[in-house]
């Protein structure tokens, strides 16, 4: 099982990384990838106050998954992210892998994420808001590009309070 010390943090060049897609063969790997994400967030949860979603590389599992744990666990295999909105916002974001800081940037308002579950089964959720953002953040994440890489400008960064 793996635990908050498994953590990547910010620096760590696998953050950087572009994964890999999970493959139908590998679908027995994603209950285990999900349980370490499902503990190691709960870690984060109970050390920071924070934590709705984490995905598979902050962990160095090198493969497109994402947790999402709000009102219930919500599991994304290979998202793709389609119908992103005009209309952006600014907020700043945090982040499991650099805990202290936060970043401004800009997410767009609205999408639409295209994924399977753990079934399998193909899915899609149009989002917006908090949970655009959210998602927007983690898939960010697949494609090794962290928020920092995102910020609005160089004053865009603080410690968390």
């Amino acid at each position: 099982m793996k635990t908050l010390k498994d953590l990547l943090l910010l620096g760590d060049s696998r953050l950087y990384e572009t994964c890999e897609p999970v493959l139908q063969a590998e679908l027995p790997l994603v209950k285990t990838w999900v349980a370490d994400l499902h503990n190691v967030m709960q870690e984060i949860r109970h050390k920071y106050n924070f934590g709705r979603a984490i995905a598979a590389p902050q962990l160095g599992i090198m493969k497109r998954v994402i947790y999402m744990n709000i009102d219930k666990p919500v599991v994304f295999i290979n998202p793709e992210l389609s119908n992103l909105s005009t209309g952006m916002f600014e907020l700043w974001d945090d982040c499991m892998s650099f805990p202290n800081l936060l970043v401004k940037v800009k997410r767009h308002q609205s999408l639409t994420i295209h994924y399977l579950d753990e079934n399998w089964t193909p899915q899609q959720w149009n989002m917006d808001g908090a949970l655009s953002e959210l998602l927007q953040h983690e898939y960010d994440h697949l494609n090794g590009v962290l928020c920092t890489m995102r910020a609005i400008d160089a004053q865009s960064f603080k410690w968390r309070p």
